[in-house]
């Protein structure tokens, strides 16, 4: 009888597991692939981002919000020369926004950099280092409230 009870509870979790996006499935089930309720489309790789050139510029992503732009220079400058780093901050805390940029001397320097620190501590976060990308080229600002008119003040 115990054991008829729990079957709707089981399969209510096998179907909660089975809907969840892949990463929590992976989080959750060490051996999530063995399972034959996971859809297909669960074992099939979600398309990554194309990577970026190499430069001697890095992007740095996932860092503490107690992270100043010197211990992000000390960290990176055990694989080479760091020419500028740099950690974006608020404008009203201070505290880091959780990204940053160090800028190497030289390529190899910036590939070193990459895989010393990609994935690595710093500051007890989990850090993650890669090319940075050139800034995308906006279009001209156009105003969505159309400010480009003087307003209106009735017959003059």
């Amino acid at each position: 009888m115990a054991m008829a009870m729990r079957l709707p509870a089981i399969s209510r979790a096998v179907t909660e597991v089975a809907s969840a996006p892949v990463g929590l499935r992976r989080l959750f089930c060490s051996n999530a692939s063995r399972f034959s309720f996971l859809s297909p489309q669960a074992e099939s790789q979600t398309p990554a981002r194309p990577q970026a050139e190499p430069s001697t510029n890095l992007f740095v992503s996932g860092l503490s919000k107690r992270t100043t732009s010197e211990g992000l220079r000390t960290a990176f400058a055990q694989f080479g020369e760091v020419a500028d780093a740099k950690v974006v901050t608020d404008r009203v805390s201070g505290y880091s926004k959780g990204f940053g940029f160090v800028r190497y001397a030289t390529l190899e320097d910036s590939a070193k950099g990459i895989a010393g620190m990609d994935g690595k501590f710093l500051d007890g976060w989990v850090i993650f280092a890669e090319y940075a990308r050139p800034r995308e080229q906006s279009q001209s600002y156009q105003p969505q409230n159309n400010m480009s008119r003087p307003p209106y003040y009735g017959n003059r």
